[in-house]
């Protein structure tokens, strides 16, 4: 391995760190600086809660029941295996002195199950009112460190080989001995799966917005498993892991979901370890164990206080059964596990999450990672140290991974591992015939992102809501004076006077819609913005109209980020930004653009203001395709 990859690698050891203390950073300030309310409002917060039950379990660790009170149901982002802060707030205020760290065992829309760090509730829970507040979690930082130290380590092994193919001082191999062809793919989807079949290291199969790259991997990885008995499937998000395990198991494959249950979508929990193990032939037997240990313990535990002689031999003969019990359990839960295991033909988790105790030690003959490109390199690396080979598959011109430190990602950080084998390496191939959209709405995305080799498909090429519609719009605020503005509190942009020409709009078209006895055609309607504040404000706009509740179920507004993977017949962008500087923000990232712009199916509507994204050379472009569709439209059409 030569010395630049060794120090690119440290350097992302050294950027790990910035990142990691950034976070921490912008947590603590975020702790600090907010109000209870404020908090419990973003979702980190519950209080207050009440404490309703207590018990230990077989290990004799401290487990609690907490539940908040009826008027709070914000929505919340706690989990199984969050790290958690049990705290009394006795002041009245934000600042409270007692607290007492756990772990999330299980949550619910209001009450939550917390394994706490200590032997006994402390005295403080009887005084003040009782919240719980999410803690930073370090293991996903400690994991990504200790899979960097191993690559930089490694010599002469499997991962040594890898890390140079991946980071391009050693050409790919292929053994091109065998063609591969499924009748169910196009010409690009069988390339790519001949590659994979075929690669010996690397393959990347790049897979624009659109073009079947969730289906090419699943015939892929069925197709790997013709010659493997198994393989690991890593993706950076939990939603990505449990798309690919649903769509492998329509297959018939047998999927273990490795994960905590609170975080795998409630349709894969079947595939899930707990399930498994509870659907197991010897479930009844262990079940039995735990139970009668449970018992020997709470027995034993009686004679805690106040015993003689004779009380404390009868205490040690029946903790050291209890004890007995709980090791047959563990040995029988042991088998049980494993048994699932090696009964399993694809183990799908997360890339942090492959470091999963169910699966330590296991190596694997392939390693397949989807959404690749939406991941730090550092996690990358993890899954990775199991590989003989790796399959990336993803899109660098989509969402890249966020990044907390600034600094961080200019030094390198945002570049993806993806990134550099798909420019290292002469080993990727990409899907060329898109699905989703009708194709004015592709051409501006296949010219700026995929070198104008996007090709539409005979049946979406042309397809609209209805016959006469409109395909691509860009509603031009310039020169009307509706100038951004920047919420106090979140710091986030919005623009009241475009959110008003959105939504006047839409309630136009949707009312259209109506007149012509045509509403059925419009399945779906996605409001995009870069700006939370932006989306905060449509989403009050839109309830004020009135609509019903069968049109309003057809509507979603959220940010960029959270329609990623998604698609909508119909797609509105409120780009926010206007003033006088040409400053743009968040719409310098042309990949979110992408994102955005690529959501639709069959219609598509971008409003901003021209004279300050033109000044962007992207933008420029984009204005440029809006006059040559003839696309264009000022928002003076729609205020009077």
């Amino acid at each position: 391995m030569s010395k630049n990859i060794q120090e690119e690698l440290k350097l992302q050891v050294q950027l790990l760190h910035q990142e990691k203390e950034e976070d921490l950073r912008q947590y603590r300030i975020k702790m600090a600086s907010t109000s209870l309310k404020e908090r419990r409002k973003s979702g980190v917060c519950w209080y207050p809660v009440d404490l309703n039950k207590t018990r230990f379990d077989a290990g004799e660790r401290l487990i609690v029941k907490v539940s908040r009170q009826p008027e709070h149901t914000e929505a919340h982002l706690f989990q199984s295996g969050k790290l958690i802060s049990l705290f009394s707030n006795t002041s009245g205020d934000s600042h409270h002195e007692d607290a007492v760290s756990g772990v999330v065992n299980s949550v619910t829309k209001m009450d939550m199950h917390i394994t706490l760090n200590v032997d006994e509730v402390p005295q403080w829970v009887h005084h003040g009112q009782l919240g719980i507040q999410l803690l930073f979690d370090e293991n996903a930082y400690r994991e990504m460190e200790k899979a960097l130290l191993k690559v930089i380590k490694s010599k002469n092994g499997r991962i040594d080989v890898l890390k140079d193919v991946i980071l391009g001082t050693r050409a790919a191999s292929f053994d091109n001995q065998d063609v591969i062809r499924d009748i169910g793919l196009n010409d690009s989807q069988n390339a790519a799966m001949h590659l994979v079949h075929n690669a010996q290291d690397v393959a990347i199969i790049h897979g624009p917005p659109g073009t079947g790259k969730t289906t090419t991997l699943v015939h892929t990885i069925v197709e790997t498993l013709k010659k493997e008995r198994q393989v690991l499937v890593c993706a950076p998000s939990n939603a990505a892991v449990d798309l690919l395990a649903e769509r492998l198991g329509q297959q018939n494959i047998q999927v273990l979901r490795v994960g905590h249950p609170a975080r795998v979508h409630e349709d894969i929990l079947s595939k899930t370890m707990d399930a498994k193990i509870a659907n197991h032939p010897d479930f009844k037997s262990l079940k039995d164990l735990r139970k009668q240990a449970e018992e020997y313990f709470k027995l034993a535990s009686k004679y805690k206080r106040n015993f003689g002689h004779a009380e404390k031999v009868q205490r040690r003969a029946i903790k050291s059964e209890a004890l007995k019990l709980k090791d047959d359990a563990n040995n029988l839960e042991y088998y049980i596990i494993n048994d699932i295991v090696a009964k399993t033909q694809v183990i799908a988790c997360t890339l942090v999450g492959s470091t999963n105790t169910y699966i330590k030690g296991m190596n694997f003959g392939t390693v397949f990672i989807d959404e690749a490109a939406q991941a730090m390199e550092a996690a990358t690396w993890i899954p990775i140290l199991r590989a003989q080979r790796v399959i990336f598959a993803g899109d660098h011109c989509q969402l890249p991974p966020t990044i907390k430190s600034y600094k961080a990602a200019k030094k390198g950080l945002e570049v993806t591992l993806f990134e550099k084998a798909i420019q290292r390496n002469q080993a990727d191939v990409m899907l060329s015939i898109q699905y989703r959209m009708n194709e004015q709405i592709m051409n501006f995305s296949s010219r700026m992102f995929y070198k104008n080799n996007l090709e539409a498909d005979p049946m979406v090429k042309r397809w609209k809501v209805f016959a006469e519609d409109t395909v691509v719009e860009f509603i031009d605020t310039a020169g009307c004076a509706f100038y951004e503005a920047v919420d106090k509190e979140t710091r986030s942009s919005y623009n009241a006077e475009e959110a008003d020409i959105l939504m006047k709009h839409l309630i136009e078209y949707l009312a259209n819609l109506d007149t012509m006895e045509r509403q059925d055609d419009l399945q779906s309607v996605g409001v995009i913005s870069p700006y939370k504040a932006q989306t905060a404000l449509l989403s009050e706009k839109l309830l004020e109209n009135g609509l019903e509740e069968h049109t309003m179920k057809k509507i979603q507004i959220n940010t960029v980020d959270s329609f990623q993977g998604q698609e909508r017949d119909v797609i509105y962008i409120s780009l926010v930004r206007s003033n006088d500087k040409g400053e743009i923000g968040f719409l310098k990232d042309t990949r979110r653009m992408n994102v955005a712009l690529t959501r639709a199916r069959k219609k598509l509507v971008v409003i901003g203001d021209s004279a300050t994204i033109g000044q962007h050379s992207f933008y420029e472009k984009f204005l440029d395709y809006i006059h040559e569709i003839e696309a264009y439209r000022s928002a003076y059409e729609l205020m009077y």
